[in-house]
Order: structure tokens, then C-alpha cells, then sequence
């Protein structure tokens, strides 16, 4: 892409400010884990009353971030978390309320609600406390995806209608697409 996918210009901010708004709208907290990227991210977390927290070892993936963010929101007493990718466009506020009032309604044996659209798997994703142990137990060179496919048991996969929670903008040209309204 040529640039932190997390600064791209998004509505009336950027992917990163755009998550975080969405995210206040419908949680008491929102933290972003930060990997080289740091202080280039640090005032849009900031000015957007988020927290943030740095993996000290971004190079060892996406995973290792996750896994960061989940102590975090362990630590900071709370048994759930809606987890998204801060390089992405963020969805609809109604859609994460739709989410969290799905993962809310859900019997105790449901670990996690994760968006569908088109059959395609996106995010925001809810992770109750048995799913994030799930994942802080998974061996480090594990991903989520191979974590939520061994529990799929546990997982409802909410169908949706906001196409915003597949979309994954990797090039100039799909950045280009996603502002001509084209996020299929």
C-alpha cells in the first residue's frame, strides 16, 4: 500500500479514528495495540479517547497483537472484548450493536460472534473470556483463524448486512474501489 493502512482517509477521519468512534458508541473501552507504528498512531488513538499499547514484538505477527490487546483488556478487568483490525474500514454502528447485543442474547456454551457477509467471515468480532483464553492458551506461532476453526462449536456466525465487515483494503486500487462505494 505504500502507507500505514491504519492513517488512511476514511468518512471524516481514517480507518483508525473512524474503528475507534465506532467502538465508543458501544463499549465503555477501546484499546489499540501499536507495533512499529506507534507514534505515528498515537495522536489519532489519543485525540480519540482510546488507549494504546505497544507489542514489543510486532515482527512476530498479527497474532502476538492480538494476544497483546487481550491481556490488556484482561488486565484491565473486563471478561469480553470486540476485536477488529485497525487497517480496515469500520462497519456501521449498528452493525457492532447488532453484534454485541447477538454475543449478549447467547447461550453460555457461545465463546464468540463473528460477522458474516456474502459467507465471508469479517470483523468486528466478539470474544467472551472462554475465547480469549482460547487464544492467550494457543501457541504463539498459532493465528486466530486456526483458533476459531478448533472452536467453531462455540462460535455463532451472525449473518449481516453490512458488507463493511468483509471488506479488506490491501492495495491502492481496492482503497480506490472502497471510495467509489465498490466494497464488495
Amino acid at each position: 500500500m505504500g502507507s500505514d493502512k491504519a492513517l488512511l482517509p476514511w468518512r471524516n477521519g481514517t480507518f483508525l479514528s473512524s474503528a475507534i468512534n465506532a467502538l465508543q458508541a458501544v463499549s465503555d473501552l477501546v484499546i489499540v495495540v501499536a507495533g512499529h507504528n506507534q507514534q505515528a498512531v498515537a495522536p489519532t488513538v489519543y485525540s480519540n479517547g482510546a488507549f494504546l499499547v505497544t507489542n514489543r514484538n510486532p515482527d512476530e505477527g498479527q497474532f502476538s497483537s492480538l494476544r497483546v490487546g487481550l491481556n490488556e483488556v484482561l488486565g484491565r478487568g473486563r471478561d469480553a472484548a470486540i476485536i477488529t483490525l485497525v487497517d480496515r474500514p469500520a462497519p456501521k454502528v449498528e452493525t457492532i450493536e447488532t453484534l454485541k447485543q447477538a454475543f449478549l442474547a447467547a447461550p453460555d456454551d457461545i465463546w464468540a460472534v463473528v460477522p458474516e457477509f456474502d459467507s465471508r467471515h469479517g470483523h468486528p468480532f466478539i470474544a467472551g473470556r472462554e475465547m480469549i483464553e482460547a487464544f492467550l492458551r494457543a501457541p504463539a506461532t498459532s493465528n486466530a483463524r486456526e483458533v476459531e476453526h478448533a472452536h467453531q462449536e462455540h462460535i455463532l456466525y451472525l449473518p449481516v448486512t453490512d458488507p463493511l465487515v468483509a471488506t479488506n483494503v490491501n492495495t491502492l486500487q481496492e482503497f480506490q474501489q472502497l471510495l467509489s462505494g465498490h466494497t464488495a
